[in-house]
């Protein structure tokens, strides 16, 4: 919540930070004494710009959340019914794949481009649907497409015509498997095999960021390249892309402190090993494939006019690494955008002290 929180509805109902009313936050004064406050949206409270901070500015920076109200903007009462948008009538999932072996270079060229354009025509059009295409290193074997559609009946068209536009020129994915459910079934338990980690735990390093044009062609030749190739033995990496935009973007970037409102992807490079002699590797591995991707910029997905930084939920400590960031672009900027300044002013007030810090934190003003 404290990053924005996007999920599979936030194309249809934006992040869920844009949903919350009130905080009450036990934070600690330059004295050294910890009390609790209620900070709310309202344009009259003392303290609302506390709750600000709270819809985008990151965990761990002002002090410790213990307790959340939530409403739609606009609303009022107490009638729980009236305070939120409906849960949808049912959801619809679907999976399916693609087998490297039948993916060379020049179809996932058209795969990757195929899938940025639609991205880019649907990012308002189409927001009942949200998609996650997972995009496994070659040694796994699968390209793997997901999404979810909350348009009833026209869910099944909706996400033949995604098919369609993705497998032109490439051909159609194989294994389709569609389910219709209540959203409470699938809340309580969303893709299963997605969430599912083994035994004991696994170690992960995620790099995102979030985009508001397609990849161009360079960046999935470098994708392509990291994907196949065969010179870092790394079993657990892959490029994830979700697609983000509609309703998220009807915001605007200084109404909550999430900033990122223009964006149609957001993307992640991932590795993971459970082996502890493995983390070098796969390190090495994931952070040059970051860098490649984004060569023209530094290193990093500085905001701009095809980039829109990257999002705080998902924290790496290499964008405030000059060796690793070398855009000249501080990483709070990448995260924060023009919010930062007043995210320090509110770090200033509510934590003097700076009781509340770690390696990305707010730094107060």
């Amino acid at each position: 919540m404290l990053g924005g929180a996007f999920g599979f509805l936030c194309r249809q109902y934006g992040l869920a930070a844009d949903y919350l009313y009130a905080v009450e936050v036990a934070t600690v004064n330059e004295g050294g004494r910890a009390s609790s406050v209620v900070a709310t949206r309202e344009t009259s409270d003392p303290h609302r710009d506390l709750w600000w901070a709270h819809t985008g500015g990151g965990g761990g920076n002002f002090g410790v959340v213990t307790r959340y109200w939530f409403r739609s903007p606009g609303t009022s009462g107490e009638d729980p019914a009236r305070l939120f948008p409906p849960a949808p009538e049912s959801i619809t999932t679907f999976r399916a794949e693609w087998n490297w072996s039948d993916i060379d270079r020049p179809s996932f060229l058209r795969l990757l481009r195929n899938h940025g354009i639609w991205c880019e025509r649907n990012s308002s059009p189409n927001a009942s649907l949200w998609t996650l295409l997972e995009i496994h290193r070659k040694q796994f074997g699968k390209i793997i497409i997901r999404a979810v559609s909350t348009a009833g009946a026209a869910a099944e068209r909706q996400v033949d015509d995604h098919l369609a536009a993705l497998g032109a020129g490439v051909g159609a994915p194989q294994a389709q498997e569609l389910a219709r459910m209540s959203w409470l079934e699938f809340a309580l338990n969303p893709f299963p095999d997605l969430f599912a980690a083994p035994p004991g735990g696994v170690s992960a390093k995620v790099k995102d960021a979030l985009l508001k044009k397609r990849f161009t062609d360079r960046q999935i030749g470098v994708a392509h390249d990291y994907l196949t190739r065969t010179d870092h033995d790394v079993m657990g990496g892959m490029l994830g892309l979700a697609t983000y935009g509609g309703r998220i973007n009807t915001v605007a970037p200084d109404a909550t402190a999430s900033a990122q409102r223009n964006s149609i992807l957001d993307i992640a490079c991932n590795t993971g090993w459970l082996d502890p002699r493995e983390e070098a590797r796969n390190l090495t591995w994931v952070r040059l494939f970051y860098r490649e991707l984004f060569a023209e910029s530094g290193g990093v997905p500085v905001p701009g006019e095809a980039y829109d930084g990257a999002f705080i939920n998902h924290p790496d400590t290499d964008l405030a690494d000059q060796a690793l960031n070398i855009s000249g672009v501080p990483w709070y900027t990448l995260y924060y955008k023009a919010n930062y300044p007043r995210l320090q002013r509110i770090k200033a007030r509510w934590d003097p002290r700076d009781v509340f810090r770690h390696a990305l934190s707010i730094r107060g003003g």
